[in-house]
């Protein structure tokens, strides 16, 4: 059964001196706050589409390892993935860099590394992105 999510984003002003909110309507947990400022300079206590993409990211390649380690016999005890989005003003998102650690029992590095591989290309969110660069380095705690 396909899920569908939802969010919304109410925008008021023009680009570069405007703000908005951005409402995750499907898990009702929050509204945040967004501007260009945010996006091109410094978060300022606000959010960007790119913050908004690289946690879309980190946990669905999070959900994608555990589930491939799982099936390999050797399940995670915890993955800490961090997903970092580059965003260039005038281009656009020009690359993603997945960094995680693991503690897995009975599994040695290059296992590791190459479930991880498997997981930053093939998570549906890795999908969703690829006409953008993704690289990842991963590594046992």
């Amino acid at each position: 059964m396909a899920t569908t999510r939802t969010a919304h984003t109410v925008w008021n002003g023009n680009l570069t001196e405007g703000s908005g909110t951005v409402t995750l309507d499907s898990s009702g947990i929050g509204q945040y706050p967004v501007s260009w400022a945010s996006r091109a300079e410094e978060p300022g206590g606000r959010t960007s589409p790119e913050e908004l993409i690289a946690a879309a990211h980190s946990s669905c390649f999070s959900m994608a390892l555990s589930n491939g380690l799982n099936s390999a016999g050797t399940p995670p005890t915890r993955l800490t993935t961090k997903a970092a989005v580059d965003f260039q003003p005038g281009t656009g998102i020009t690359g993603i860099h997945l960094t995680v650690e693991g503690e897995v029992p009975g599994i040695d590095q290059d296992a590791f590394a190459a479930a991880a591989a498997e997981a930053a290309q093939n998570c549906p969110v890795s999908q969703a992105l690829k006409a953008t660069p993704i690289t990842h380095e991963a590594k046992l705690a």
